[in-house]
This record gives structure tokens, C-alpha cells and sequence, in this order.
């Protein structure tokens, strides 16, 4: 089972009693804060649920799976989530 935004909307109004529109503010708050402390290369802590940070991956080669050719992936950052301890163990009870 796979959750979207909507359904993850009905599901926080659900649980607090707070209208939908209020429960769609907070996840988008939640969201644009989350972005922009990683967009700044900072990280983002939840104790027991997990961090959101930013991993810079390095240039490497790599080979086009049509031709088999060489090509130079460049360098870039990336999102990383890691899981806390508390969210890990909930998931393999």
C-alpha cells in the first residue's frame, strides 16, 4: 500500500481534529521547511522518526545502457533520509 498527499492529508486531519485546509497548511509548512533547511545544506532531525540531510555525491563514470558507451556523470548533491531507531524497529516488528 502506497500513501499520497491527499490521503496523508485526510489521515493528519483525522488524527488531530483539525479541519483538512489547516492539515494541508502544516504537511506544506512541514515540507517548505524541511526543503529549505536542506536547500541551505543544513539537516533536518526528528528524534525517534529520522534525519533528513544532504550527501554530496561525487563525479563518476558511468555507461549508457543503450549503447554501452562510457559517460561522465557530473557531481551533485543529494536528499538522504536515514531512518531513526524508533521508526526502524516500528517497520520490522
Amino acid at each position: 500500500m502506497s500513501m499520497n498527499k491527499t490521503q496523508l492529508i485526510d489521515a493528519v486531519a483525522g488524527d488531530t481534529g483539525m479541519t483538512k485546509v489547516d492539515s494541508e497548511k502544516a504537511i506544506k509548512a512541514t515540507i517548505n521547511a524541511i526543503s529549505s533547511e536542506l536547500s541551505g545544506g543544513g539537516s533536518v532531525t526528528l528524534i525517534g522518526f529520522g534525519t533528513f540531510s544532504v550527501f554530496a555525491r561525487s563525479a563518476r563514470e558511468g555507461k549508457n545502457p543503450r549503447t554501452g558507451a562510457s559517460i561522465k556523470i557530473p557531481a551533485k548533491k543529494v536528499a538522504k533520509f536515514k531512518p531513526g531507531k524508533a521508526l526502524s524497529d516500528l517497520v520490522n516488528k
